[in-house]
């Protein structure tokens, strides 16, 4: 277990370099940001200026190690437009953020739990199809579009509920359903394959021939695990909701870090930026990194993989 956490924590660090580095040379590829932040009446000069009391007329291998020294540091540097710490701004932001994304994955994870064991309890072929077809349909809408659908039939139409901002517990059921129908059919069929999977063991043909109940079985000895190939998955699934939820954000103007992302791309605020991607790296890392303990703990087998 020593040597796994040890393989884990170096993949860990070089993944947050490699997105360091990429946020700094992709940063650096779209320009500089002083045309930007001036007015438009700024002349060529104002614009030289600002540019170099940023730090941008400096050598990009200067730039990039001074850029490192700061994370180091825990310094982020100011926003170019907000004049805040960038640091301060994102971590204003994640609260939102992770409440949005951790029950968009809970309702996710959830329905397709209840779908899957009442597939096969039942052993309904239709129910399979039907959950199956639905969740393709709702797979090939885009979030941004299927959110927009829902404002205007339960906000707009039917006045049931808010569409934006984070004001009340109802606000977050929008987005919540949005991201959620989105992941369900993931979920279903990794839980459904699994189970069916299991159901073909000698285990639970025994049980079946000791005369215990479907139920008791499928709870009890099916679903733990079952359960083991869907939480890698739920985990990656997780850490990606963390940073992906960029598009539903904007849609229902919720005050995560998504939207303070998309806002510091556009200005080129590159201090927000760096900030925000490295924390959402390390948010994938972490739960990604918790994911694959608990697994190995669960079956010991995956630490020596």
């Amino acid at each position: 277990m020593t040597g796994f956490l040890v393989r884990r924590f170096a993949l860990a660090l070089a993944t947050l370099f490699a997105v360091v580095t990429i946020a700094f040379a992709l940063g650096r590829a779209t320009g500089e940001p002083a045309a930007l932040l001036l007015p438009d009446n700024a002349t060529a000069e104002d614009v030289a200026a600002l540019n170099a009391a940023l730090g941008f007329d400096r050598p990009l291998v200067v730039q990039y190690v001074s850029s490192l020294g700061g994370l180091f540091a825990g310094d982020f540097g100011d926003s170019y437009r907000l004049r805040e710490p960038a640091l301060g701004l994102v971590l204003e932001r994640i609260p939102a953020t992770f409440e949005l994304a951790f029950w968009s994955f809970a309702a996710g994870l959830a329905l397709a739990l209840v779908v899957a064991l009442a597939i096969q309890l039942t052993g309904s072929r239709a129910l399979r199809a039907i959950a199956g077809w639905a969740g393709a349909l709702r797979q090939s809408v885009p979030d941004f579009f299927f959110g927009l659908l829902l404002v205007l039939v339960f906000a707009v139409m039917l006045g049931a509920l808010p569409s934006l901002g984070r004001t009340s517990p109802a606000s977050l059921v929008l987005p919540v359903v949005t991201l959620a129908t989105g992941q369900f059919v993931m979920y279903l069929r990794l839980l459904d394959a699994a189970l069916s999977e299991q159901a073909a063991q000698d285990y639970v043909r025994t049980a079946f021939a000791q005369g215990q109940r479907r139920s008791s079985i499928l709870l009890t000895q099916m679903l733990p695990n079952a359960l083991l190939p869907v939480l890698g998955m739920a985990g990656l699934n997780l850490g990606g909701l963390l940073g992906g939820t960029v598009v539903v954000e904007v849609v229902f103007a919720w005050p995560g870090l998504g939207q303070l992302l998309t806002d510091a791309v556009s200005q080129r605020d590159f201090p927000i930026v760096q900030a925000g991607l490295l924390f959402v790296a390390l948010m994938f890392v972490v739960v990604n990194t918790l994911v694959d303990v608990v697994v190995s703990r669960i079956d010991p087998r995956t630490a020596l993989a």
